[in-house]
């Protein structure tokens, strides 16, 4: 049983230890992982010269800082290739890039955070800020709000904790305030932000349903606010962005066998 007990510890450890290198900084000193892993230097050092040997981490040589190796690429290809909602929205969003010239995502509720799948940049886009695998505030993004929909007031508390974090100072803070957020999603079928998760940026979404008829994932267009604002001016199901963002998380929905 011990022995159970240590080779679970090591492959927590482990993992702590590549999480520390996804966050932040692409390289790393020892004394930041093991601070970002809540390890003590030496064991951070030791997993890290493990890691290096299975092709997860590589060191670079002039620098010696560590950063996760090209190996960890075939895994989470593997991963996202088996995902439903990636493979059923990877065509759509590329189309809805190209064609608005603005950023394509798709994202899950993964515990109390929105988790992107995949992020297609389009011509009017300004710098991708994330990627698949990064997260973000439900209550922050247009994309967290259409998760949030089929939840109760008392689920989205339970959840989210009495404390909403406020990245900007347009941010939603009171659970009352998403509330009313919340039911205007679940009438109108879409969600927006603007400049609540960055300033500068808006976006639109709407919720992506399966066969059994459950949000599982939410699909948005984002780019800067202006640009946004102008082009999506009345909102509503007749603004044209609006209306493809639906169209397309409807078309995923579609491929997932919702009705």
């Amino acid at each position: 049983m011990a022995a159970e007990q240590g080779t679970n510890q090591s492959v927590e450890r482990a993992a702590a230890v590549l999480r520390a290198l996804a966050e932040g900084r692409p390289e790393r000193r020892v004394s930041d992982v093991a601070a970002g892993a809540g390890l003590g230097a030496s064991t951070a050092s030791r997993l890290l010269a493990t890691l290096e040997q299975l092709d997860l981490v590589e060191r670079d040589p002039v620098s010696g800082l560590y950063r996760l190796s090209l190996g960890t690429v075939s895994l989470a290809a593997v991963a996202l290739n088996a995902d439903p909602v990636h493979r059923a929205s990877r065509v759509v969003l590329q189309a809805l890039a190209a064609r608005t010239g603005l950023g394509a995502n798709v994202g899950i509720r993964r515990g109390g955070e929105l988790m992107f799948l995949a992020n297609f940049e389009g011509a009017r886009t300004p710098r991708a800020y994330t990627q698949a695998g990064h997260t973000a505030p439900l209550h922050a993004t247009a994309m967290g709000k259409c998760l949030l929909s089929r939840m109760t007031g008392a689920e989205r508390r339970d959840l989210l904790g009495p404390d909403l974090e406020a990245p900007t100072e347009h941010t939603i803070t009171s659970h009352d305030r998403l509330d009313s957020v919340v039911d205007e999603v679940r009438r109108t079928g879409y969600a927006t932000e603007a400049e609540e998760r960055a300033l500068g940026r808006a976006s639109v979404a709407a919720p992506v349903r399966d066969a059994a008829d459950q949000v599982v994932a939410a699909v948005s267009l984002w780019g800067p606010a202006s640009l946004l604002a102008e082009e999506n001016e009345g909102a509503g199901r007749s603004g044209d962005l609006t209306r493809q963002v639906i169209e397309a998380a409807d078309a995923v929905s579609q491929a997932l066998g919702a009705h």
